[in-house]
């Protein structure tokens, strides 16, 4: 299927190559000292990440900067998901793969994308899961979705809560401009799936880590709006 396509989940996440890993690691470290001076950010935990090997990271999700602000806080190659209606223009489409971005259809459950999610756990990158799907209002967290869960309890890899604290204020819902206000992000202990290490995932472990995850991001979410 062609990178233009509307159906752009059934893309596959690409492996990423040298000089794309290069490019990526280049534009994240331009895009850090961005939200650096224009939103004063300021990254709390980075030192409980993962050092190596692959991980999901799962901040709150407030406004449509949390995925610049998640870029920033996180001093590796990152894989995300994008909505998959910017495979509507090819370009763009080719070069978010090929900075190992892959698409997610967000009317539907995408299986298509978890898949893509796995893929590139596989391939030993971190991955960008936003753990409410998608941009939500107020100071609770509710009613998560299984999927960041049940992609660490199948590929047995920790999954991290993150707070984000004022990018609700940066660009609120329906905001066309970004505001020049503090963004900061706390990064809390990543949690590790209790199943076993090999076989089937009982489902009850999925739900378990899934209120388990909302919890610690509740947590890291006050902490980081109090900051």
């Amino acid at each position: 299927m062609s990178a233009g396509s509307p159906h752009g989940s059934e893309v596959e996440a690409r492996s990423m190559g040298r000089v794309d890993r290069l490019v990526h690691r280049v534009l994240r470290a331009i895009l850090e000292g961005f939200c650096r001076v224009f939103w004063r950010l300021h990254v709390e935990g980075r030192d409980r990440l993962p050092v190596a090997g692959p991980f999901i990271l799962a901040p709150v999700h407030r406004s449509n900067v949390d995925f610049a602000i998640a870029g920033a806080a996180v001093p590796r190659v990152m894989r995300f998901m994008a909505k998959n209606s910017v495979w509507k223009y090819p370009r763009i489409g080719r070069f978010l793969e090929r900075m190992g971005t892959f698409p997610v259809d967000r009317s539907r459950a995408d299986r298509g994308a978890l898949r893509n999610c796995e893929r590139a756990l596989a391939q030993g990158d971190p991955v960008v899961m936003f753990p409410e799907g998608r941009r939500r209002d107020g100071d609770e967290v509710v009613d998560l979705l299984e999927g960041p869960a049940w992609v660490a309890c199948r590929n047995r890899v920790p999954i991290v809560p993150v707070g984000l604290g004022g990018t609700d204020r940066a660009m609120p819902i329906g905001a066309k401009l970004i505001r020049p206000v503090k963004i900061h992000v706390v990064i809390g202990e990543p949690i590790y799936p209790d199943v076993p290490l090999e076989g089937r995932v009982p489902r009850a472990a999925v739900a378990g880590l899934t209120e388990q995850l909302r919890l610690a991001v509740h947590q890291r979410y006050d902490e980081a709006r109090r900051a």
